[in-house]
């Protein structure tokens, strides 16, 4: 689906078209990045796993001193779907939170209000099941808290144009010889029956969609182990596949380090497919859709 504009965007406090809202120049996060963000997953309009998605905001606007409640936002994810007119539609709602207005300083300014932007767009979340991913290998180059969804994103920007100049999905970041994740994905790899992620810490952001994949291993009595996974296990592996908001549960069928293919698989394993198939079945629980 090609990307567009939204039809109504919120701006602090009011609804508007796109190209009628503004932030001041001195939005300290046009200026210094200084902001949290979150995107959250709508199936036929119905957001699903918000409460993990508004906790994971909230953490992180806590960690970086905004004071913000994020309760505030739960009228407008529906207003947004509704006002976008995708009731019936797959979707998606972005939503950042800047610590808003004040002359330029590195320190926290006092007494400032903070900047709220959200909207909804369009995007196509079925079929994910039948998605083949090809990706590449490179080192993580990113700052040390990633598990603060910053909007910040140079590092990952980078990293996922480097993906796309190479015709390949998504970007495996490797620190110190290990992999974290992707620019903009979760990674589960699978050996012998057992998965294994990063574990959960300052070098990967924990993401919602990895966490509902973790709970669905332990309802299929699947291993888990959360542990980081050398760059050079991969060529052993036996299944790869990506976790996110809107890539869902993804097959890896191809990755590639430096010039060299380290893994290959014609399609889906079965761990995959599994998971797959009840990640679908998740959702529609949560949803109410069949």
């Amino acid at each position: 689906m090609k990307k567009s504009f939204p039809k109504e965007v919120y701006l602090n406090g009011a609804w508007s078209a796109h190209d009628k809202a503004f932030v001041s120049v001195f939005d300290r996060g046009y200026l210094l990045g200084d902001g949290i963000y979150e995107v959250i997953p709508v199936y036929e309009g119905k957001p699903f796993a918000v409460g993990g998605h508004l906790e994971r905001f909230q953490n992180g606007l806590k960690t970086v001193g905004i004071d913000f409640d994020v309760e505030e936002l739960k009228p407008l994810i529906l207003e947004a779907i509704g006002r976008s007119g995708l009731q019936n539609s797959d979707a998606a709602i972005y939503i950042q939170v800047t610590r808003g207005v004040a002359p330029r300083t590195h320190f926290f300014p006092e007494d400032v209000q903070p900047g709220v932007l959200l909207y909804a767009y369009p995007i196509t979340l079925k079929g994910f099941e039948e998605k083949k991913a090809s990706v590449i290998v490179t080192e993580d180059r990113r700052w040390h808290r990633c598990d603060i969804k910053s909007i910040s994103l140079m590092a990952n920007v980078l990293a996922n144009n480097e993906a796309h100049k190479r015709g390949v999905a998504e970007n495996l970041l490797a620190r110190d010889g290990y992999v974290t994740e992707g620019s903009h994905t979760s990674v589960f790899f699978v050996k012998d029956g057992v998965l294994y992620t990063h574990p959960e810490d300052h070098h990967i952001l924990p993401g919602v969609t990895r966490k509902v994949v973790i709970s669905l291993c332990q309802e299929l009595s699947l291993t888990v182990s959360e542990q980081a996974l050398h760059v050079n296990d991969i060529t052993s592996m036996d299944e790869i596949f990506l976790t996110g908001t809107t890539v869902q549960v993804t097959a890896v069928t191809s990755a590639t380090m430096g010039d060299k293919e380290v893994y290959t698989a014609a399609e889906a394993g079965p761990l995959t497919r599994r998971l797959q198939k009840a990640f679908v079945e998740r959702v529609a629980a949560e949803t109410g859709l069949t």
